[in-house]
């Protein structure tokens, strides 16, 4: 995550929760269609313990609060497992009724190529509606034909996934939003009864690093069945914007990190450590431990959260990314009770 107070480019797209169908959406632990859920990986190295590196606690409207998965993250039980086998298990992906691409600076089986925007992620669409999965976690998700894989490199550190069902008139603006988001496409299909509605996707996948639109700034509304908005801010001043303090998680690896700001209007402080203390199985650990990207409004009032896919650190300033935020109860909630300490001004 960029800081809050370093972005220097805006983008701002209100992205809004679909109605739940029994087409392609995100699926929950139980492989039942949902709105939107959010998945915390834990890290393998937390305060007093090493644990698995595969545990992960769990998050969406149905269950209000977060929940230790009854599965791990390495198989597809779970509701990771289960959102993209819909991609997988159905070949979708030789599909000419279907949309997908798959997204990540760090490609898995890839040399890792400077110049990309900080991105991670995989959507899949019909003509009806589908999924946008952001998340944080290096190699992954693996190419359709291995099927769901979770990489081992990706258990050392904390990890985070935000998953959000939309209609397919959502997805043309989604696909304008990437551009600025400049990601290391690495694997998509566009079929040709897509091309009309989605050129800009189509060239995402013949050229990965096409140019940025004249403007930095870009503000998109999009409405849906509940009503519910999301901001995607791009590489902006995130505190500024939403005009409240932020409490911001990041990987905070030593000497690197930027430290808490409060020059401006609304600050920027980094969270040093998290804690799900109130779980059957009490967890706290250090933000250098936590490769996940989201912040919360310092004020409950505010109710603001958001996800991420951009470290805090001086060395990313330069780089693209994006937040998907929110004023979700559930989620703000979530979020916001498991920061255990942070650095105020």
């Amino acid at each position: 995550m960029v800081p809050c107070s370093v972005w220097g480019r805006v983008l701002i797209v209100f992205l809004c929760f679909t109605a739940c169908r029994t087409d392609i959406s995100c699926r929950n632990e139980a492989g039942e269609p949902v709105d939107w859920f959010v998945v915390y990986k834990l890290p393998m190295h937390k305060i007093g313990e090493v644990g698995s590196g595969v545990d992960y606690m769990y998050l969406d409207s149905a269950v209000g609060t977060w929940q230790m998965s009854q599965f791990t993250v390495n198989t597809s039980d779970g509701a990771l497992g289960l959102t993209l086998n819909q991609l997988y298990s159905g070949q979708a992906y030789t599909s000419n009724s279907t949309v997908y691409a798959m997204y990540n600076d760090g490609p898995p089986n890839m040399d890792y190529v400077k110049g990309y925007g900080h991105t991670k992620g995989t959507l899949l669409f019909d003509h009806s509606q589908g999924f946008w999965l952001s998340h944080s976690v290096p190699s992954f998700p693996s190419f359709p034909e291995l099927g769901y894989m979770y990489p081992s490199s990706g258990k050392f550190y904390g990890q985070t996934a935000l998953c959000v069902t939309y209609k397919y008139g959502q997805l043309p603006v989604i696909a304008r939003q990437l551009v600025y988001l400049n990601p290391r496409v690495y694997n998509c299909s566009v079929p040709s009864s897509f091309l009309d509605d989605l050129a800009d996707l189509a060239q995402l996948c013949k050229d990965p690093k096409p140019p940025l639109p004249p403007s930095s700034k870009n503000t998109e509304s999009l409405l849906s069945a509940k009503g519910e908005k999301f901001i995607n801010i791009y590489a902006g001043w995130v505190a500024q914007e939403l005009g409240t303090d932020l409490l911001v998680e990041t990987w905070l690896r030593p000497s690197h990190e930027l430290p808490s700001n409060c020059s401006m209007a609304h600050h920027a402080m980094n969270v040093k450590s998290v804690g799900f203390l109130w779980s059957p199985r009490s967890t706290l650990f250090q933000s250098e431990h936590d490769h996940s990207k989201w912040c919360v409004s310092r004020r409950w009032e505010d109710q603001w959260a958001c996800v991420g896919d951009l470290n805090r650190e001086r060395a990313q300033a330069w780089r693209a990314g994006g937040l998907l935020c929110c004023r979700n109860p559930f989620i703000y909630k979530a979020f916001r009770q498991v920061v255990a300490k942070y650095n105020d001004c």
